[in-house]
């Protein structure tokens, strides 16, 4: 549905975006993902055709992408813009009859909407009135109104409480499943690993990973150790046994090293931890992420 090829955007000499190319397919739910100023709102942005690119060029269903087009698009940008002294029915009317909606059809939409992200007493309250999380929702709302067959969203979990941000995802899961295109940006992995189907990791506006989530763990292997645990693993620092750790409150992702099997790293652990779950596995998006992003920062290149 949208193609991106060898894009390139310079801002005062640095490149935002530096040659980025890949396909987002009709009904795939596809993640741009990567640290903040990786270039990932300036590439929404072109794809937007709201600034254009120095290089390279959006393929809309085969052709340029034009005005028209919009009607078809649902988009969340980054920076939010609600009118803080009108109400909230009344925005989202103006916002949907500027998508083309009829006055009626709208009025039908924005209710069930706001239903469904459970803000229907607050049709009649200002915007100004609204917790941070709310105006989110709202303007998610925004972006959906008029059924848009392509959702683009840039950090659609911002501000947003974990039974929000559950609602939330759990919204847009369900519109994958009714056959929607949508194009989101996130640099919460945990968010983008429960939702995509494909991912363009990015980094200082370069290609770091591209591809299916599942096929693009698989390359990095199975030497990753889910432990959950009561008590501490701080013994676990410097063992010969690791490779690399990362702690969480409750449970460790591991990596062993080449030649440290599974048994033997389990046979070190027992006793001196209670384990409530060890699972081999491959390793998490956001793992990847960490060791992709900090080894293009060494060194100055893509590892693909």
């Amino acid at each position: 549905m949208i193609e991106v090829q060898k894009v390139k955007k310079y801002f005062n000499g640095v490149k935002a975006v530096d040659g980025v190319s890949c396909t987002v397919e009709r009904g795939e739910i596809f993640g741009l993902i990567g640290p903040n100023g990786a270039g990932k709102t300036t590439l929404i942005r072109i794809i937007m055709n709201i600034i254009g690119p120095d290089s390279g060029k959006i393929l809309f269903e085969g052709r340029k992408f034009e005005e028209r087009d919009k009607e078809r698009v649902g988009y969340l940008p980054e920076e939010r813009g609600l009118y803080k002294k009108v109400k909230v029915g009344e925005m989202l009317l103006y916002l949907a009859l500027l998508k083309g909606m009829k006055r009626e059809t709208a009025k039908t939409s924005i209710k069930k909407w706001l239903e469904r992200f459970e803000l229907g007493e607050w049709a009649d309250k200002r915007i100004e009135t609204l917790s941070k999380g709310m105006a989110q929702k709202i303007q998610l709302i925004a972006a959906l109104i008029h059924d848009p067959e392509l959702v683009i969203l840039d950090e659609p979990f911002s501000g947003l409480d974990p039974v929000s941000m559950d609602l939330s995802r759990e919204i847009i899961l369900e519109l994958g499943r009714r056959g929607k295109t949508i194009l989101f940006s996130t640099h919460n992995m945990e968010e983008a690993e429960r939702i995509c189907t494909r991912i363009l990791m990015i980094n200082n506006g370069k290609v770091l990973l591209y591809g299916k989530l599942d096929e693009i763990k698989s390359r990095f292997g199975k030497r990753s150790v889910f432990l959950e645990f009561d008590g501490s693993v701080d013994f676990l620092k410097g063992s010969p046994l690791v490779e690399n750790i990362i702690f969480y409150p409750r449970y460790a992702e591991i990596e062993l090293k080449d030649k440290t099997s599974p048994d033997e790293f389990l046979k070190a652990i027992i006793g001196r931890v209670r384990i409530k779950r060890f699972e081999l596995t491959t390793p998490s998006l956001h793992k990847i992420f960490v060791e992709q992003v900090k080894y293009s920062n060494n060194k100055g290149e893509e590892w693909i």
